[in-house]
């Protein structure tokens, strides 16, 4: 066996069909890119805020009253 799978340290897929929608027959993107580095690296959910792991840009998420 691996090293790396069996200490569980192999990467996991990003599942990007998760992160688009078929509305009305267009694809519909549902997920937030980087100002920085520009469209292709998306940038992660952390609840309160976005998160560029490329760049380490961070975006906080503002409540909406």
């Amino acid at each position: 066996m691996d090293y790396w799978r069996r200490w569980g340290r192999l990467g996991k897929q990003a599942q990007l069909w998760k992160k688009y929608k078929v509305q009305d027959g267009k694809l519909v993107r549902e997920v937030v890119f980087c100002p920085r580095c520009g469209e292709g690296y998306i940038m992660a959910d952390h609840g309160d805020r976005y998160y560029c792991g490329h760049c380490h840009y961070t975006q906080f998420k503002t409540e909406k009253k």
